[in-house]
């Protein structure tokens, strides 16, 4: 059984439960209206990114979202990690880390140069698990990246 899957509109029903937990954890003042409004066009296939489910694509227990962008100084398409998400109960068992990695693989096998991210500059447990995940910190600035 794979990790992950990447989500369709037949998974809008799965995607949008876990980006309103997500958005509660972070304190995001969103509303199942914004989650479907934000995810639906990634989910009917729009070139500007896509959504990942993590876990049983039945029962997912996380989603990634990555958002394309064109870089210069990349040499071309880049990603942006939007949104990644493991349900609290089933953290620290590598999932996360294991479709970073998935997502990485199959995004640099298609042309796509770099994957960027942000994180707070106070979650020291976040930056270890994206260091260890090869993204590393540009310039005085915490938006990270990877080279893919």
């Amino acid at each position: 059984m794979s990790l992950l899957h990447l989500a369709t509109v037949e998974d809008l029903e799965r995607v949008v439960p876990l980006v309103a937990a997500f958005h509660a954890e972070m304190g995001y003042d969103t509303d199942t209206a914004h989650h479907e409004g934000a995810v639906l066009p990634l989910l009917e296939g729009s070139p500007h990114g896509a959504i990942w489910l993590v876990g049983p694509r039945r029962a997912p227990v996380g989603y990634v979202v990555i958002s394309f962008g064109w870089s210069v100084e990349y040499g071309g398409l880049d990603g942006v990690v939007d949104e990644i998400f493991v349900r609290p109960p089933v953290r620290g068992r590598g999932m996360g880390f294991e479709a970073l990695n998935g997502i990485a693989k199959a995004l640099g096998s298609s042309g796509v140069r770099a994957l960027h991210l942000e994180v707070a500059r106070d979650d020291a447990r976040a930056q270890r698990f994206y260091t260890r995940a090869r993204f590393h910190p540009r310039d005085h600035t915490m938006f990270m990246s990877r080279v893919l």
